[in-house]
């Protein structure tokens, strides 16, 4: 019989042990605590959706549905995606659960999205954010809200030093609108000399030729028109209602008047914290003012403003965290203290004691075994401990031990 092949993992995926997964988890663990302190609620939405979720939300036109979404047809023959990003499904969770009764709403969540990318460093295909939403309130202290909760994150996870906040406007309904026509004109005027992906962006979201880095765009885009002279007064009084809100809360920003998001519903607010300690300059949290995604997915016109932030990224930027080193092992010796340690394992349990057991080969190995796991004690187990009723409670730190009575085990740990 052939032998059979052992199988790999689907490419753009990722198999996390040890430090990676610990990392992984302190970041998840911080941006919990943290959405606590801003009185964001917890939300889970399906990572499976309908695919017009993410084709009305997104675009169409977009790559991320033309080219990058897991979609196909169940076998009920309707066609479903697997979430690319969670935004659009948080607003469709919003409208067919009534959740307008609950507005406004300070969501927050953290999980697998997936895009059909190339893979590189730092980007999977299947690959995890961080995801926060504010729905149904339309003044700039709730666009403040939400970014002081980023940059609060990102202090605890002690890397804002290396992290800097950008900000822009993209106007209300009626700036954006004279904006783009402006852009229109200005680079149909420089058509001969855009790039092939510009001259597509042109006819279909031309705000988008913005973010080119191709050097034929470059030089067009220095002599761009601006945002600011199109802003409306409401546009402008909104802005900076919400550049005095960060002054207050003692959050740094720098304004990128470039900084834009192609699709229509974005309003106001667009921002992006971004780093080059990951190399080429990147984002690591990015979002912005969403106020016309509801009402594209057939809901009322309902303000609201989000960020999200990759978890791969963060997770490279932190300090490695402590690991789950246990408080104690248990070293039993003999098959006696063995059925013994069984229970005195579990009792430590349930007193909160993080216990692990030593229960493979001689003595020596099993106490290296146990320093190497960071545990703070080893409890040594043999038949003279046994019958005395007695534990000796050796502190892997200083080599110290002592007896201890096996009834007062975990209260010795604990005032330890």
């Amino acid at each position: 019989m052939a032998k059979l092949q052992t199988p790999h993992a689907v490419r753009g995926t990722q198999d996390m042990f040890g430090e990676g997964q610990e990392r992984f988890a302190h970041v998840i663990d911080t941006f919990d605590r943290v959405r606590r302190l801003y009185g964001f609620k917890g939300v889970e939405v399906p990572v499976i959706e309908p695919t017009a979720v993410f084709a009305r939300s997104l675009g169409e036109t977009t790559d991320v549905v033309s080219k990058e979404m897991y979609s196909f047809d169940d076998r009920g023959g309707d066609s479903v995606t697997l979430r690319p990003e969670f935004t659009a499904g948080i607003a469709r969770a919003y409208l067919t659960n009534g959740w307008q009764q609950h507005a406004p709403m300070k969501l927050a969540t953290a999980g697998p999205l997936f895009r059909y990318e190339r893979p590189q460093k730092g980007r999977y295909r299947q690959f995890h954010q961080l995801d926060a939403e504010v729905i149904g309130a339309a003044e700039p202290i709730a666009d403040v809200e939400l970014l002081g909760f980023a940059d609060q994150l990102l202090k605890e996870l002690g890397i804002a030093s290396g992290v800097v906040l950008t900000l822009n406007t993209l106007g209300d309904g009626d700036s954006r609108d004279a904006w783009r026509a402006a852009l229109i004109a200005h680079y149909e005027a420089h058509r001969s000399a855009l790039s092939e992906d510009s001259i597509d962006r042109l006819g279909r979201n031309p705000l988008r030729i913005l973010d080119s880095k191709d050097p034929r765009d470059i030089a067009i885009n220095d002599t761009a028109p601006g945002i600011d002279d199109y802003l409306s007064d409401a546009a402008r009084d909104f802005f900076a209602a919400v550049t005095t809100g960060l002054d207050a809360a003692g959050i740094a920003w720098t304004r990128n008047s470039r900084l834009v998001r192609g699709l229509d519903y974005y309003r106001h607010t667009a921002f992006e914290f971004i780093t080059n300690r990951l190399g080429a300059q990147g984002t690591v949290i990015g979002g912005g003012r969403y106020d016309g995604l509801i009402e594209t997915l057939g809901g009322p016109a309902t303000p609201a403003v989000g960020w999200a932030a990759g978890i791969e990224r963060l997770a490279m930027l932190i300090d490695a965290p402590a690991g789950d080193a246990p408080d104690v092992v248990l070293v039993p010796l003999g098959e006696a203290a063995e059925n013994r340690a069984i229970a005195l394992i579990a009792a430590l349990r349930r007193a909160g004691i993080a216990a692990d057991m030593g229960y493979k080969g001689n003595m020596k190995k099993r106490l290296q075994r146990a320093d190497a796991s960071g545990a703070r004690y080893a409890v040594i187990l043999g038949e003279e401990e046994l019958a005395r009723g007695e534990a000796a409670l050796k502190d892997l730190r200083d080599g110290s031990q002592r007896s201890v009575a096996l009834s007062a085990l975990a209260a010795a740990i604990i005032a330890a």
